[in-house]
């Protein structure tokens, strides 16, 4: 089978799961801007962004070292075992460390108060860390449809408990006083029953993945455990300096900005209309979960570098569809959250130019993973988050959040470059530098030119900026000599 067919099937799978799963979650973004003010909404925002990084400390880089031995090691199966029973230790010390500090914790993450929303995600972060594996071992056994079916299962629980909690609940306290929802509703929990909505999804994970674990040998190989500490140790640098970078802007917002300007508000504007990027987010997200067992399968083939080219071209194009398409209609998009926030919709091209960035650096790491130089991409991570904390102290005391989404964009596309210079030095690659560059410089020309657009009726400005992106997709099958393929298979079908 056409190995790039392969991936853009499992893409698609995998997909399916993340653009659904990360559909229904955007559609939450406007309930939540509706029913909380954007300074309850930036504590969420806030606390949202720690769990990401802690998860990652959590997974410790198992997961990546997990496929690299996996596909090449004799007994698969201790690698799994090792993997797990290595987090599953780490984990149960996290959860001790948690519980022995937690009002210390409330108090530095100034939620005095509710030191209960620090114990439940702290809950809800050791059950995702402890399934991370059985999820890896779904996707390296090419498992997609039930690694997709769990997650849209997790999905569902997620979002009916949110809908459960903070509507109908509301709905039945007012319309129908004389039920006692109170017995398991409690008004001024608020933001909590988000955190309990994430527990309880995640404890659904565990429950569907235990088959998963009955195949865990009750034993830890040291050798196998001290390979993959060697090899994901420097992954854990990379992947921590990467959710700084995408998070750290969100955890310093409301120390960086001046008490009188309202930082919380500010982070609640800057995390609602964060999420406006979340196509370009599920579209990297799906194409991660998919390539990156891909690339360790392909690098046995004698084509591989040839693919590996192939299938950046092609994310670009993708992602530059995607950037192209939010922005031409964000009119239509920025119905998703409250009109209270929308001041913040100047930060949306940044941000979806950040993450297509990420995405480009994420497929040009495989070089470091596949040559076993991961300390390679320690360094690079390391550079773009000294970058990110720079910029983000420089810049957000001065202009607020878009001064971290300035920062952002600065970060992952230095990173994105060094990562390409020093690949080609160690692994080179025949990436089509030329049209890549080409087809992003078209893409920022049409976006520019679209500024020019400045109709009252928000439909004809949409209605205008159509043929620009028809411009595009026009330019991608002229050079990508894509109509050929067409006519052959249509000539095919007749």
């Amino acid at each position: 089978m056409n190995p790039l067919k392969k991936l853009a099937g499992e893409t698609a799978i995998y997909g399916l799961s993340s653009i659904i799963g990360r559909f229904l979650n955007w559609l939450l973004v406007p309930f939540y801007t509706g029913v909380f003010l954007p300074e309850e909404y930036g504590i969420v925002t806030n606390l949202m962004s720690y769990v990401a990084i802690l998860l990652v400390v959590l997974t410790y880089g198992m997961e990546t070292g997990y496929f690299r031995f996996a596909s090449s090691h004799e007994d698969s199966s201790s690698i799994f075992s090792t993997s797990v029973l290595s987090i599953l230790f780490t984990t149960v010390l996290f959860w001790l460390a948690i519980f022995m500090n937690l009002n210390g914790l409330a108090r530095f993450l100034s939620i005095e108060n509710h030191s209960e929303f620090i114990l439940l995600l702290a809950i809800t972060l050791g059950l995702d860390a402890i399934t991370a594996l059985p999820f890896a071992k779904l996707r390296q056994e090419n498992r997609a449809v039930r690694y997709a079916g769990i997650k849209l299962g997790n999905i569902a629980i997620n979002l009916g408990l949110n809908l459960f909690f903070l509507w109908i609940c509301p709905w039945i306290s007012k319309t129908y006083p004389n039920i006692p929802i109170d017995l398991i509703w409690n008004k001024n929990f608020g933001i909590g029953y988000i955190f309990v909505a994430f527990m309880v999804s995640s404890l659904f994970n565990l429950i569907v993945l235990l088959p998963e674990f009955r195949k865990v040998k009750l034993k830890i190989d040291k050798e196998i455990l001290l390979q993959l500490l060697k090899y994901s140790g420097p992954i854990l640098v990379v992947s921590i300096c990467g959710m700084i970078n995408i998070n750290l802007d969100k955890m310093i917002m409301p120390q960086l900005i001046p008490e009188h300007l309202n930082p919380l508000y500010q982070t609640g504007i800057y995390g609602a209309n964060y999420k406006l990027a979340v196509i370009m987010t599920m579209f990297i997200q799906a194409f991660r979960y998919a390539f990156e067992p891909f690339f360790f399968a392909q690098a046995k083939m004698e084509n591989s570098k040839q693919v590996y080219a192939d299938v950046l071209k092609y994310f670009v194009v993708f992602g530059l569809l995607i950037f192209l398409s939010v922005l031409f209609y964000l009119d239509l998009v920025k119905i998703f959250i409250n009109s209270r926030y929308h001041e913040g919709l100047g930060i949306v091209p940044y941000v979806l130019l950040a993450n297509f960035f990420f995405g480009i650096f994420f497929s040009l790491s495989l070089w470091y993973k596949l040559t076993d130089k991961t300390k390679f991409g320690a360094y690079i991570a390391i550079i773009g988050s000294v970058i990110t904390i720079v910029l983000n102290v420089i810049l957000v005391p001065r202009i607020g959040y878009f001064g971290a989404a300035y920062a952002v964009l600065v970060c992952f596309v230095v990173m994105t470059v060094i990562s390409y210079i020093w690949g080609q030095k160690y692994y080179p690659v025949p990436y089509d530098l030329k049209r890549i560059l080409f087809y992003i410089g078209l893409a920022l020309l049409l976006y520019l030119s679209s500024l020019l657009i400045t109709d009252n009726s928000k439909w004809m400005r949409m209605l205008y900026k159509t043929p620009l992106l028809l411009c595009f997709l026009f330019m991608v099958f002229q050079k990508e000599k894509l109509w050929h393929n067409i006519l052959r298979i249509f000539q095919k079908q007749v």
